[in-house]
């Protein structure tokens, strides 16, 4: 699979952009585990042409991580065209635009998944964005803004037509914000259109070796993206891989093994940020790990985790969890 002059082995899983989520340090535990591709948090376009610090740091990459795709948002053509001009000065290996992030602060205001219901403007946008950079550009877009009006399989032969280099699909509308089930019908008619010959990437409940299997087998996506399955377990994309290579899931390794790869994130975060800032930005990673899953009573250790306040509190609770 090949996605301008990046070409990838067979079977690619990329890491999914997520915001607050997909920081470098992140990626490059990601990476380090088998992720294909990275992707960083999403960047909103007029934040980052008003130069705004927080937004300004999401620039950061390194070539540890390489290939990393940076992603931007934005509802307005111009603003967009300066963002992508921007950011292509530092150096991605390619340049995404995010069009289906569902949230009310940003769908709500028309970018992101709000440009689902101006499909007029987001081709407008992407055409805009393509002309204006030199490396690749990609899509990541919902199947539509509702039940009603899933216009994915039309859009993704207008957004190809601007000239992307690949179109990442989640399976959900907006409406559906991230519950119930991933449509993968719908993507995978997309792959299936005659008229598509840029990469198909699917998106969309993607927590294991086996559904990432029936992604490739069933509906024949180009590669595969894995967003909340990877929060809490980087170590996802090697068992993913392990089963993709040899149909069997991988053995486990222990649990202090995967204890210990937590730690890592928050001691990186903590390095990158601060104690305070660190610590909170890892939160999300410890509540959502699946490590912690069927371990008896958990509940008060899980609230005093995320109470802690220090790295020596933190660790100290961690290391009295007793293994699962």
């Amino acid at each position: 699979m090949q996605i301008g002059n990046l070409i990838f082995d067979k079977h690619p899983i990329f890491l999914a952009p997520m915001e607050d989520v997909t920081d470098i340090s992140f990626r490059l535990l990601c990476k380090e585990f088998g992720a294909d591709m990275v992707y960083t948090e999403f960047i909103s376009a007029d934040a980052l042409i008003r130069y705004v610090n927080k937004t300004q740091a999401k620039l950061e990459v390194s070539d540890e991580e390489r290939p990393v795709a940076m992603q931007i948002y934005g509802r307005e053509t111009d603003p967009m065209v300066e963002a992508a001009k921007i950011c292509e000065a530092t150096r991605p290996d390619i340049l995404d635009i995010n069009f289906g992030c569902p949230v009310k602060k940003v769908a709500g205001k028309g970018a992101g998944a709000g440009m689902l219901r101006t499909p007029d403007k987001m081709v407008e946008i992407t055409a805009a964005v393509v002309k204006a950079v030199n490396i690749p550009v990609t899509v990541k877009t919902r199947l539509g803004w509702d039940n009603d009006h899933r216009i994915i399989v039309d859009l993704a032969e207008r957004l190809q037509d601007c000239g992307i280099a690949a179109l990442t699909i989640h399976g959900r509308t907006r409406a559906q914000m991230y519950t119930g089930e991933a449509n993968w019908t719908l993507i995978g008619a997309v792959k299936n259109n005659p008229r598509m010959t840029i990469p198909i990437i699917g998106n969309g409940d993607i927590t294991s070796g086996e559904k990432c299997r029936e992604a490739f087998d069933r509906y024949g996506v180009d590669a595969v993206m894995i967003g909340r399955g990877s929060i809490g377990a980087p170590w996802i994309f090697k068992e993913v891989k392990h089963y993709l290579e040899t149909g069997e899931r991988m053995t486990g390794q222990p649990f202090d093994f995967y204890l210990s790869i937590l730690k890592r994130q928050v001691l990186q975060s903590v390095a990158r940020l601060d104690e305070r800032r660190g610590i909170l930005h890892s939160r999300r990673h410890i509540a959502a790990s699946p490590l912690f899953k069927g371990i008896p009573d958990f509940k008060p250790t899980k609230i005093a985790m995320l109470r802690a306040n220090t790295v020596a509190e933190l660790f100290d609770i961690m290391d009295k969890i007793p293994p699962v």
